[in-house]
């Protein structure tokens, strides 16, 4: 017979084989890293208080061909592109994070950081905004960026500057922008009320332009298309930025443009399972329902609460306990899309921490499809999801590089995994850069502190190589709701959320007197004519993951064969018109297809209806098939109109 073991024998063994789930977090310790981040993505002339010392000025000749200063600004990700659209949100939700928890980042000691971090952004916004009616959206080329594998310091590639105006129009991009500004009005009109109110101004002017002028913007900068294509169009942008203006000036039109706008332009209509740089609405209707909450909805109560109807679905979603759940890894990470899917990780971290303390502060709490929900359920799990990111996961590995002993060490960056200029200041070439760096072995010269990568897959697999962009490749707005999260970790300051807004005033610590030397000049690069080759990889097209009040999509299997070792699937996708109008002018968006399509119409990068079809009455469904070696492709309807 086998020797019985004690209880306390067994919780011993048990505490030896799994140590991570016990370890607990510094979260102080992650909340300066994931700030600290943004220093290693500036582009422009870094200030002389620049802690990322590796880092050196680049960019300094942005904008100079179009006759603008674009120098500033943050790079994306691994790259040297600046991206207009995801460097918005990057920064309306860092403002975000400090509205809701700038107590708690000054506790830490780390407030005086976040704001730095948010005025680089601002600071380049308006730049970008030389007229109320243009704003520069893209400075360089992802196609030769991508060719190339270079410091920044270094760049020789195209940095052509694009932008938007009347005639080639970009709501999605300039409500981003509104939104950025006008929440960062909110985090600065105590510290600097004279820049708070100049970065109003510049809101307002850009979200009239974008509600004026409709379109979407990567049919005008058609360069960012590969890389960040709005997929969800404008009208989210649209709702969203009037969302932040309203929270910002307090102005009863902005609160009446999301009332009578909020079904033509989804806010109460598309029920979400994402939230990120792409698709805002369960960003939208989180802030709507906090209106609501604190009573300032007015006339429009019984819309409000159609949009908090949404917001709950959203969370109850990511809970699992709601009608249509998003799914989750074997060890219980969120899990949207192979490519960075942390994104979509922190961003719906952040909006279920803030619902909850909502909640909280209303003394309420939520209803989904298996019961009602406290608020401290859905903090738990918001907390649950950053744990795994800080390696409370199956490997145990932290997805935040420089946080805890194990984490990546061949990050998909190219001025982390290049010798520090500083250091070496030797010419890089464009293509020397991936013979000598890309393919190395060895650990990156350059810890990138701070920075959270791509992540795990579907079943919490993770490859620690720098070719594997869709899971070491970090991205800035991977980290800006994360640092909000973080730093409600720390602690609660038994702040009622729903109370005004008052950020802490901040006074910066005079910094000990440095010698300063003057910015070096732009090197010259040598004028080179570059072919228009595809990119190394593309940053993903992110198709909504919704149902919506109007239309309804299903996708099934009807057949498989196996060709040259390869399956086939054959794939039938019915769209119902669930409304009781008729729809006109559909357009579908179909992404992550390898084959050939029957049955719709192809209107440049979009689908319509079939050349014997004009309408699609109200119950009725119209199919269509499609034939690839993949799991299904991700369909969502563009634009319609009802009739």
């Amino acid at each position: 017979m086998a020797k019985p073991v004690s209880m306390a024998t067994l919780v011993v063994m048990i505490l030896l084989c799994i140590p991570m789930a016990f370890a607990g977090h510094n979260y102080g310790d992650a909340l300066s890293k994931g700030i600290l981040f943004y220093e290693a993505q500036r582009s422009g002339v870094l200030p002389h208080n620049q802690r990322v010392n590796w880092r050196s000025h680049s960019g300094l000749n942005d904008g100079k061909t179009s006759g603008v200063d674009l120098v500033g600004g943050y790079y994306d990700a691994g790259d040297n592109v600046k991206f207009g659209l995801p460097m918005a949100f990057t920064v309306t939700m860092m403002s975000w994070s400090v509205i809701e928890y700038g107590r708690q980042m000054g506790s830490n000691g780390e407030l005086g950081h976040a704001l730095e971090a948010i005025k680089w952004g601002t600071d380049y916004f308006i730049k970008a905004h030389p007229e109320p009616n243009v704003l520069y959206g893209e400075v360089g080329d992802g196609n030769t960026d991508h060719y190339c594998w270079q410091r920044p310091e270094d760049m020789t590639t195209d940095r052509s500057a694009y932008k938007i105006d009347p005639s080639r129009p970009g709501s999605d991009l300039a409500g981003e922008t509104a939104a950025a500004m006008a929440a960062a009005s909110i985090v600065f009109h105590r510290s600097n009320p004279a820049y708070a109110s100049e970065l109003l101004t510049h809101a307002r002017q850009l979200f009239e332009f974008a509600d004026k002028y409709r379109g979407k913007y990567d049919s005008s900068i058609t360069v960012a298309q590969k890389y960040y294509r709005s997929v969800s169009g404008y009208a989210d942008e649209l709702l969203w930025a009037a969302a932040w203006m309203y929270k910002a000036t307090n102005d009863q039109y902005y609160l009446g443009y999301l009332a009578k706008n909020a079904d033509a332009l989804g806010g109460t209509g598309w029920a979400m399972t994402e939230f990120g740089w792409d698709v805002k609405y369960a960003g939208v209707q989180v802030l709507v329902s906090k209106f609501l909450m604190q009573g300032k909805a007015g006339p429009y109560k019984a819309v409000f609460e159609k949009y908090q109807e949404k917001a709950e679905y959203f969370l109850c979603a990511c809970l699992g306990k709601g009608s249509k759940n998003v799914q989750k890894t074997p060890g219980g990470l969120i899990f949207r899309q192979r490519w960075n899917n942390l994104q979509f990780v922190t961003g719906a971290s952040f909006l279920l921490t803030v619902y909850s303390d909502y909640l909280s502060s209303a003394r309420s709490n939520m209803q989904c499809s298996a019961g009602r929900i406290a608020p401290t359920e859905l903090f738990s799990f918001a907390k649950s999801q950053v744990d795994y990111i800080l390696g409370d996961n199956p490997r145990a590995t932290s997805y935040m590089v420089g946080y805890g002993s194990n984490y990546p060490q061949h990050v998909h960056h190219r001025g982390s995994s290049i010798v520090s200029y500083k250091k070496n200041p030797s010419f890089v070439t464009c293509r020397g850069g991936y013979a000598t760096w890309y393919g190395m072995k060895s650990s990156d010269p350059n810890v990138l502190t701070g920075a959270t990568v791509g992540g795990p897959d579907a079943y919490d697999n993770f490859a620690d190589e720098r070719d594997n962009y869709e899971q070491t490749e970090p991205a800035t707005y991977n980290n800006a709701p994360l640092i909000g999260v973080l730093a409600r970790l720390t602690g609660h300051s038994g702040y009622n959320q729903l109370l005004p807004v008052v950020v802490p005033k901040f006074k910066p610590t005079p910094a000990p007197r440095a010698r300063r030397t003057p910015a070096p000049k732009a090197k010259p690069s040598p004028v080179r004519k570059y072919h228009r080759t595809p990119a190394s990889h593309a940053k993903p097209v992110h198709a909504p993951a919704s149902s919506s009040a109007h239309v309804s999509i299903n996708q099934k299997v009807t057949n498989s064969w196996v060709h040259q070792g390869r399956t086939y699937y054959r794939y039938s996708t019915s769209v119902t018109n669930k409304s009781n109008r008729t729809i006109k002018n559909m357009k579908l968006s179909i992404n992550k297809l390898y084959g050939p399509v029957w049955g719709l119409t192809k209107y440049g990068n979009s689908y319509g209806f079939p050349a014997w079809m004009s309408a699609l009455p109200s119950g009725k469904s119209l199919q269509f098939v499609y034939i690839h070696a993949s799991t299904p492709a991700r369909v969502a309807v563009s634009s319609y109109k009802l009739s």
